[in-house]
């Protein structure tokens, strides 16, 4: 292992029968690439980023640090390393033997066996590899791959004949190049191209759109039906009834039984909203020549239904503020503690998403500005590429001021001020986890302040995140305070006002008050 690379003594355990991986570089790189579901080693340049999108500025928008990087570099590399992509320059760059080295000894499927015979089916290994072609699209080729390669984790199976399910194109596909703008052969290259322009901005969104994709491919598999572009009208309103009708598990008994309400309105509306948002794509962009999913979905009635529910007590609410209050622990730099209460008050009282706060070099958001009048306010990159300014409150700035300090940063920024808003130990910024476990840690210290029998503060306390305190947030414009409906969607950053509505219902005190106006009691 100290002397050259030889990636055939690695095997993946994974495949049916056993497999040794290809011995060059780039070969079992392509090959990682496409078993682990994500890009293992990339290099960039300005022509490979211009050869995926229309235009710099998409390259700009779907490639932000990519693209920043490009502007004073060459190239730029993108790698896995523990758990997530990192984009650098060249000479800071790790060789790529050396990131896939590492790759394979994190990673489970893979075993170190140089000497171990392994059975290798010549025709199993080349339906494998036709049905990866047929499903992905090369990595080195366009970076209009880089969904491609999370099909493999789409598929119902591991092996070549689940892969190939998607590599077909169904009764109304649409073959036609005059008209099928989206340039796909088979649904394989036309859920990767959805992917990439739907889905490959989050990776809760990724995550919540490759789930249903699954569910509906299982479905179909079971039905033996398919591909998905082959799929009827009266094939997708089954299917939105079998959601209504699915088998559970009961936890106690670990058996499974009918149930007519099947799984939750809200996730069977996530199912749903997915299959239409497919198809909606597909036709818009002439993959299809029909949309079976026209209406399946009942978005509006979904939201006019949905309750907010994970809301933490003022009671809780305090506890914590107390907490953050309190001056800084001995185990912790005056540094850290200033810039765990910073995110606590920007979460508290800013209502902001997770994501919010993550910096983004291209955009340079999140920012602080402070007016002539001495008024702090946030502006943040939301949903969407929306951006949004939101005022903040009195009691959120001292917290900012101590920690800008401590950071040997001005007390107010400036005008053109371009810097991370949380920095980082290791790095210029603190990224989505890094931000959720510091404001898990003034929960977790919180939670050390309650007495043992108090177990409805506990379980709140551990099961708490940054959006209970969005929610909390949100609350208190619409029900505390009675800020209009519009003002309160325009600070949130909803896409629709009957979101913002939904919060109404999370208290009766002030719908009560209204009712006992509107008919006062007789004298």
């Amino acid at each position: 292992m100290n002397g050259p690379a030889c990636f055939a003594s690695w095997v993946d355990t994974a495949t049916e029968p056993p497999q040794r991986l290809p011995d060059g570089i780039d070969a079992a790189l392509a090959y990682m690439a496409d078993a682990t579901g994500h890009p293992v080693y990339m290099r960039w340049t300005l022509t490979l980023l211009k050869r995926g999108c229309p235009s710099l500025a998409d390259a700009k928008r779907e490639h932000p640090v990519v693209f920043a990087l490009l502007l004073d570099h060459d190239a730029a590399i993108e790698y896995w390393e523990r758990g997530r992509l990192r984009v650098v320059a060249p000479d800071r760059a790790p060789a790529p033997a050396t990131v896939l080295l590492r790759l394979l000894k994190q990673h489970r499927r893979f075993r170190f066996a140089p000497d171990e015979p392994v059975t290798l089916a010549t025709s199993s290994a080349g339906t494998a590899r036709a049905a990866m072609t047929a499903v992905a699209i090369s990595e080195t080729a366009s970076p209009w791959a880089g969904p491609a390669v999370w099909l493999a984790a789409l598929t119902p199976g591991t092996d070549a004949s689940d892969r190939a399910w998607l590599a077909r194109a169904g009764r109304f596909a649409n073959v036609s190049p005059v008209t099928n703008t989206l340039g796909a052969a088979d649904d394989a290259q036309a859920v990767a191209l959805f992917l990439r322009e739907r889905a490959s901005r989050s990776p809760h969104t990724l995550r919540a759109y490759l789930a249903e994709l699954r569910r509906l491919i299982r479905w179909c598999d079971r039905h033996q039906l398919g591909p998905l572009s082959d799929l009827t009208r009266d094939n997708l309103l089954t299917y939105r009834t079998s959601l209504e009708r699915t088998r559970r598990t009961t936890p106690a008994t670990g058996t499974t039984r009918n149930q007519p309400a099947g799984l939750q309105a809200t996730t069977r509306a996530r199912a749903l909203a997915v299959v239409s948002s497919l198809f909606r794509y597909w036709l818009r962009t002439g993959y299809v020549i029909a949309n079976p999913a026209a209406e399946l979905s009942g978005g509006a009635a979904t939201r006019d239904s949905w309750t907010p529910s994970r809301i933490m007590p003022i009671k809780v609410l305090a506890l914590c503020d107390a907490v953050v209050s309190d001056a800084a622990p001995d185990t912790m730099s005056a540094l850290v503690w200033a810039r765990r209460r910073a995110i606590w008050s920007l979460y508290r009282y800013a209502g902001v998403r997770l994501a919010e706060l993550v910096w983004s070099e291209a955009e340079g958001l999140p920012r602080l500005d402070v007016d002539p009048q001495g008024q702090w306010t946030l502006h943040v990159l939301g949903k969407g590429g929306k951006r949004r300014s939101i005022p903040l409150p009195s009691v959120c700035v001292p917290a900012l001021r101590v920690y800008r300090l401590a950071r040997a940063l001005p007390e107010q920024p400036s005008p053109f001020e371009r810097v991370a808003l949380i920095h980082s130990e290791k790095r210029d910024a603190l990224g989505h986890s890094g931000l959720y476990d510091e404001v898990k840690a003034v929960l977790l210290a919180a939670e050390a302040q309650v007495q043992p029998a108090d177990l409805t503060t506990l379980t709140i306390l551990r099961a708490a995140s940054t959006h209970w305190l969005r929610h909390g947030y949100a609350r208190a414009l619409v029900v505390d305070h009675a800020v209009p409906l519009p003002v309160a969607q325009t600070l949130l950053g909803h896409a629709s006002v009957q979101t913002t509505a939904a919060y109404a219902r999370t208290d009766l005190t002030q719908t009560r008050a209204f009712v006992e106006g509107s008919f006062p009691q007789r004298k």
